[in-house]
Parts: structure tokens; C-alpha cells; sequence
């Protein structure tokens, strides 16, 4: 899985490129800059040739594009899109518009090399697989920190204040969830519930066992 050459142009002019395999990528892209040349000025395309696909991501007028893998499918490769328009903009700026063929490349190639080897082979690339591994250890942090106040009988105001903390946890995370891919949002909504319906049993369940304590005690005392 990987992504194996990148693009960067201003309509047709290419300001820089950088390919990891010696392929007929380079000549493809072109192909694809000619066939969009047409297009609405903001869009994310995808292309497919041969067993590569051809990811394209137009931003007022600044066109990113790399080629990457079958196995790769589509998040990782538009979050690399993302990552090197931001820094193509950030670096270079109102010189942008007037650049001249390839006048970045020298710099901006070296760049592409590095991002396209991260997003290609770093875990961490890929926000959405890791917001789901924290959410994932934070629920168990939570379950974990539920069952050791239960076993030695913390106070009930004790368990409160872990609560509250523990949904703000949860609350921040839904947060970044639901900007990284809306699909998760009713899946976060339905882990949210789940978890507070837990929480709510857990505070009833205390107070059920110090109200019972209560009258056991006030029986044995008449």
C-alpha cells in the first residue's frame, strides 16, 4: 500500500512534481490536467488506470494530485492531498499565480518525497485509524477506573467527579471524530448513550446499595 508520485500544478503548468517509481505517471497527469481543464474550479476526483488510481484534489485554481495503489483506497490519499496543498500554500504563497513551470521543484519535490513516504508508511498518517485506537483506549481506561471504584467503595461523590471527567473525554473526542469523517457521527452517538446509560446504572447502583445499607442499619438499630 502507498502512494508513489505526486503533482502540484496552477492549471497547466506544472510548478512541481516528484515520483517514487519509474512509471508513466508524470505523462498520465498531464493527461488528467488537460481532461479537467473544463471542470468546476473546486472538486476531488479520482481516476483509475491500470491497477493505479489517480487522486485529484482543485483548489482555487491550484490542482493536487497523486497516484497511489488499489489497497490505498481513497481517505489516505485525499489526507495527503490536504497536507501538501496546505504546505504548497503556506510556503509559497501570492507567488503561486506568477510561478513559472517547475519554478518550486527543486524545493517543494523534496517535500512531496517525504510526505508521500509518511502517509505511505506511517500508521499515524492516517487521523481517522487513530482517533479510533484513542477512543478505543479511553474506553478502557473508563471501564477500567469504573470497576476499581466499585471495588474498594469509593465515596459516591468520588465517582462523580471521575464521571464528569470521563464524559468530558468522551465529549472531546466525538468532536474530533465528527470533523475527521461525518459517517461517524451516529456510530459516536450510539457509543455516547451506551456510555452514559452505563455511567447512570454504575450512580444507581451505588445509591440503590447506600439507601439498602441505610435501612439495614436503621432495622438493626430498632
Amino acid at each position: 500500500m502507498g502512494i508513489f508520485y505526486g503533482m502540484v500544478a496552477r492549471g497547466q503548468v506544472v510548478l512541481a512534481e516528484f515520483s517514487a517509481t519509474q512509471t508513466n505517471a508524470s505523462t498520465i497527469a498531464r493527461q488528467i490536467l488537460e481532461k479537467m481543464k473544463e471542470g468546476k474550479n473546486d472538486s476531488n476526483s479520482s481516476f483509475s488506470h491500470d491497477r493505479y488510481i489517480f487522486h485529484v484534489k482543485r483548489t482555487d485554481g491550484l490542482t493536487v494530485l497523486c497516484m497511489a495503489d488499489d489497497a490505498s483506497g481513497r481517505r489516505i490519499p485525499f489526507a495527503f492531498l490536504e497536507d501538501i496543498h496546505q504546505k504548497f500554500v503556506k510556503t509559497y504563497g501570492r507567488a503561486i499565480h506568477s510561478a513559472s513551470a517547475y519554478a518550486m521543484n527543486d524545493e517543494f519535490s523534496r517535500v512531496l518525497s517525504q510526505q508521500m513516504d509518511h502517509f505511505s508508511n506511517d500508521p499515524n498518517a492516517d487521523r481517522l485509524n487513530r482517533l479510533k485506537g484513542e477512543m478505543s483506549q479511553v474506553r478502557s481506561v473508563m471501564i477500567d477506573n469504573i470497576e476499581k471504584v466499585l471495588e474498594r467503595g469509593d465515596r459516591l461523590a468520588l465517582l462523580v467527579e471521575k464521571t464528569s471527567a470521563m464524559q468530558g473525554n468522551t465529549l472531546r473526542f466525538k468532536r474530533q471524530a465528527r470533523r475527521y469523517k461525518n459517517a461517524l457521527w451516529w456510530r459516536d452517538c450510539k457509543f455516547t448513550a451506551t456510555l452514559i446509560l452505563l455511567l447512570l446504572l454504575v450512580i444507581l447502583y451505588v445509591l440503590l446499595t447506600i439507601f439498602c445499607h441505610g435501612l439495614f442499619l436503621s432495622s438493626c438499630l430498632k
